[in-house]
């Protein structure tokens, strides 16, 4: 019997579509995107997908052309009569703009957010979103995943005898306060002042980090300066080994070369974007089998509630 569900994926994201679209069962679909000289983009899907489920997935790192590839395959998946068109962006890029925190700046998150629901999108699945309640800017369905699933399995598995764990910003407060009561341990913050974008002015930590196996959590490594200053001045202040976890590796500019010569233990991602080879520190972790139980459930109508049990991943084939 013929599936009922089609998985395509934009260029940027094929490393781990096809990853995903192996977890769900799945093989996945072929679409043409070129580019013309001038880089227009065009999109052609090269099967029939009407009245199909269609999952598109796409991150938009770099975000401009990976952005515009899942508009324009969203509306030619639409005007090809699929039944629903679900946008599965593990990165959604352009969420840190999410505010009107300084007068005549754009919102570039609800922006995004616009584009996506007048291409078409029935549905949006993503993942640690810079701000949850960009959730709020959407008129359609947002199924927002948590890396906790995938973090903390892997933070239970190196057995840290005096387990701390450290917000490099006043921003990841929650988030880290979740995941320390989940271990029923202590955590710090590290505030931060900036001059400018991606340059700290000053940071001091708020809490006793002596003696202790420090553990930070961001949802984005972009420069590596946070991180990198904010693990420096805890081994200052006396921690015994620190190490991060970030969902989404950015890592522009010099990032590869801060995290390289910091004093951080490793710095733990995951493959919502492409890691360049090179830095020891860093390891991968997938999230195929997270996305793949999300797609698979909201295919089949189900609660993604179970997606969110701290330290599980519950129903992948």
């Amino acid at each position: 019997m013929q599936s009922n569900v089609k998985i395509f994926s934009g260029t940027g994201s094929q490393y781990l579509a096809e990853k995903i679209a192996k977890k769900f069962g799945e093989p996945l679909g072929k679409v043409n995107i070129q580019r013309f000289s001038d880089g227009e983009i065009g999109v052609e899907f090269q099967e029939s997908i009407r009245g199909r489920f269609v999952f598109l997935v796409q991150s938009t790192y770099s975000p401009s052309d990976n952005l515009m590839e899942l508009l324009l395959m969203i509306d030619a998946a639409k005007r090809a009569s699929a039944y629903k068109v679900i946008a599965v962006i593990p990165y959604y890029g352009f969420a840190r703009q999410d505010r009107k925190d300084r007068p005549r700046v754009a919102i570039g998150s609800k922006l995004v957010a616009n584009m996506l629901t007048a291409a078409g999108a029935d549905r949006v699945v993503t993942m640690d979103l810079h701000a949850p309640q960009i959730q709020g800017y959407f008129d359609i369905p947002v199924d927002h995943l948590d890396s906790s699933a995938i973090f903390i399995p892997y933070i239970e598995s190196l057995n840290l005898a005096n387990l701390t764990f450290a917000a490099p910003d006043v921003g990841s407060a929650n988030r880290i306060r979740e995941i320390a009561t989940y271990f029923e341990c202590e955590m710090v913050i590290c505030d931060k002042h900036r001059k400018r974008a991606n340059e700290i002015a000053s940071m001091v930590v708020i809490g006793d980090v002596t003696d202790r196996d420090i553990v930070l959590i961001d949802d984005i490594c972009d420069t590596g300066g946070t991180l990198t200053k904010s693990a420096g001045l805890m081994k200052e202040k006396g921690a015994r080994s620190v190490r991060a976890l970030c969902t989404h590796p950015v890592l522009s500019g010099k990032a590869y070369e801060n995290i390289e010569n910091s004093v951080l233990e490793e710095l733990v991602v995951c493959d919502t974007i492409p890691v360049k080879p090179g830095c020891d520190k860093i390891k991968i972790l997938s999230v195929d089998e997270l996305f793949a139980v999300a797609l698979r459930n909201a295919y089949e109508n189900k609660s993604i509630n179970s997606l969110f049990i701290r330290g599980r991943v519950r129903g992948a084939k």
